[in-house]
C-alpha cells in the first residue's frame, strides 16, 4: 500500500480521499490556497501545505507548487480528485517523470481519451457503438456540410477537447453550418486552447447514461451498474441515480459490457466513467452510443458505491499500489436504488446567480439510507473563487419510489443559511410528475416552471 498521498484538490472530494486514506492506514497531505486556510480538508489531513493565493491558476492549477509540496512532504503519490488537474495529461506525465504515482490512468490514456475525436475512434475499435458522425476531425465547413448531406440534419458540432457544452453548436440545416462552425471553433479555442471540431448526428430526445469502471495493472476491468445523469442545467448535472429508471435489462447489460470492453482495450488503471447517450427518438429508440470517457473519479461516484457496496476511492488506492483488484460478488447488480442531489451555492430564484459568503447555520440530514458528502460547517466562509458545489446528498432505499420519498424527507431536513443554495430546486424537481415517472430526457429542465411549497421556479433553456 502507498505510504503517503498528496490530495491535489479541495472541498468535499479532498475530504473524501483523506478519509479513505485514513481507513487504509495511508498518511495524507492537503494542499490549500489562502482562501481555504480554514477548510476542513486542511484541518483533517495529516499534513498540509499552502500552495498559493486564491485564484486557481496560482494554486490548485499550479503544477510546480503541487509537485514541490509532494517532494517537500515526502509523498509517494498524488490523488487529483475531480476537476482542476484530474484529467491533465501533462500533469500526469510530470508525476511519472519525477517518480510520483499519479492515482489514475497513464498520461497516454488521459491524452487519448481527452481528445474526443480520438476517443470516438478508440471506442469504435473496441466494438463500442458510436453516434454516426465524422471520421475524426472536421477541418472545414465543407466537411460538415458533406456530412449533413450524408446523414441529414440536425447535426451537432462539438469541440474535440471540450466539455460542459462549450464549443458545441446544433445546426438544423446547411445554411446554419458556417456560422456555427466558426463560433464553436472560436469558443473552443478560448476555453480549451484547441479549436478543433468534429460533428455527429444530433439526437433530439435522449438520456445521458454513464457506466462507472475500474481497472488495475493486472489487466482486470470492471463495469458497474449504470447511472442516469439526465437532469441537467446548461449541460451540468444536477441529479444522478442508479439504476436508470425504466431501462431494459438487456440494454443495461449492453451498456456495461461496452464500457468494460473499452476499459480492457485501453489497459486502463484506476477509476473512470464511460458516458453514453441513450436515444428516445422515435427512429432510434433504445439505441445507445458512446460520447466520451472521463478518466477520473466522478462527482456522482457515491451513487455507485451505495448500490454496489464498493468503496471506489479505496479501490483507486489499491490499484495505484499495484494490487490486483477483487470485487465482491454482486457488485455488478444494483442493490436497491440510489439518488444523488448536488447542492450548489447558486440562487435558483435569480437565474442561478453564484453565491459566496459565510455559512451561518448548517444542518445536514441523517437517518437510514442518507449520506452527505460536504466540507461545510457553521461559520465556514464559501469563497467566490471555485466551483459552486457545497454538498452532495445521497439517498438509498429498496426501490426508486422509496428512494424518492427518502430524498424528499432528507431535502426538507437539509438546512443551510447565510447563502442561497439549490435546495429549493431539488424539492421542486421531486414534486414534478414527469420526473417521478422516470426516464426524463436531458432537456427536461429547459424552460420549465417548477413548483414547490415556496412558489414557482422558472428555468431558462440550455441553448
Amino acid at each position: 500500500m502507498l505510504g503517503k498521498v498528496l490530495v491535489a484538490n479541495r472541498g468535499e472530494i479532498a475530504l473524501r480521499v483523506i478519509r479513505a486514506c485514513r481507513e487504509l492506514g495511508v498518511r495524507s497531505v492537503a494542499v490549500y490556497s489562502t482562501a481555504d486556510s480554514d477548510s476542513l480538508h486542511r484541518i483533517l489531513a495529516d499534513e498540509s501545505v499552502c500552495i498559493g493565493p486564491p485564484p486557481a491558476p496560482a494554486s490548485y492549477l499550479n503544477i510546480a507548487a503541487i509537485i514541490s509540496a509532494a517532494e517537500l512532504t515526502g509523498a509517494d503519490a498524488i490523488h487529483p480528485g475531480y476537476g482542476f488537474l484530474a484529467e491533465n495529461a501533462k500533469f500526469a506525465e510530470i508525476c511519472e517523470r519525477v517518480g510520483l504515482k499519479f492515482i489514475g490512468p497513464s498520461s497516454r490514456v488521459i491524452s487519448k481519451m481527452g481528445d474526443k475525436a480520438a476517443a470516438r475512434e478508440a471506442a469504435r475499435l473496441a466494438g463500442v457503438p458510436i453516434t454516426p458522425g465524422s471520421d475524426g476531425l472536421c477541418e472545414s465547413v465543407a466537411e460538415v456540410k458533406a456530412l449533413g448531406s450524408e446523414l441529414g440534419y440536425p447535426l451537432v458540432i462539438k469541440a474535440s477537447a471540450g466539455g460542459g457544452g462549450k464549443g458545441m453548436r446544433v445546426v438544423g440545416s446547411e445554411a446554419e453550418v458556417e456560422r456555427a462552425f466558426t463560433e464553436a471553433s472560436r469558443e473552443a479555442g478560448a476555453a480549451f486552447g484547441d479549436g478543433s471540431l468534429y460533428a455527429e448526428r444530433f439526437l433530439q430526445e435522449l438520456r445521458h447514461i454513464e457506466v462507472q469502471v475500474l481497472g488495475d495493472s493486472h489487466g482486470n476491468a470492471y463495469a458497474f451498474p449504470e447511472r442516469d445523469c439526465s437532469v441537467q442545467r446548461r449541460y451540468q448535472k444536477l441529479i444522478e441515480e442508479s439504476p436508470a429508471p425504466g431501462l431494459p435489462e438487456e440494454h443495461r447489460r449492453g451498456l456495461m459490457e461496452s464500457a468494460r470492453k473499452l476499459v480492457e482495450s485501453l489497459g486502463y488503471e484506476g477509476a473512470g466513467t464511460v458516458e453514453f447517450v441513450y436515444s428516445e427518438d422515435r427512429e432510434t429508440r433504445g439505441e445507445f452510443y458512446f460520447i466520451e470517457m472521463n478518466t477520473r473519479l466522478q462527482v456522482e461516484h457515491p451513487v455507485t458505491e451505495v448500490v454496489s457496496g464498493v468503496d471506489l476511492v479505496a479501490e483507486q488506492l489499491r490499484a495505484a499500489s499495484g494490487e490486483k483488484l477483487k470485487l465482491p460478488d454482486g457488485y455488478d447488480r444494483p442493490n436497491g436504488h440510489a439518488i444523488e442531489f448536488r447542492i450548489n451555492a447558486e440562487d435558483p430564484r435569480r437565474g442561478f446567480m453564484p453565491q459566496a459568503g459565510t455559512v451561518e447555520f448548517y444542518n445536514p440530514p441523517g437517518g437510514p439510507g442518507v449520506r452527505v458528502d460536504s466540507h461545510l460547517y457553521a461559520g465556514y466562509r464559501v469563497p467566490p473563487n471555485y466551483d459552486s458545489l457545497l454538498a452532495k446528498l445521497i439517498v438509498h432505499d429498496r426501490d426508486r419510489e422509496a428512494a424518492l420519498a427518502r430524498g424528499s424527507r432528507a431535502l426538507d431536513e437539509f438546512a443551510i443559511s447565510g447563502i442561497e443554495t439549490t435546495l429549493p430546486l431539488h424539492l421542486a424537481v421531486l414534486e414534478n410528475e414527469e420526473f417521478r415517472r422516470g426516464g426524463v430526457p436531458t432537456r427536461f429542465l429547459d424552460g420549465k416552471e417548477l413548483r414547490n411549497g415556496e412558489g414557482v421556479l422558472r428555468l431558462v433553456p440550455s441553448s
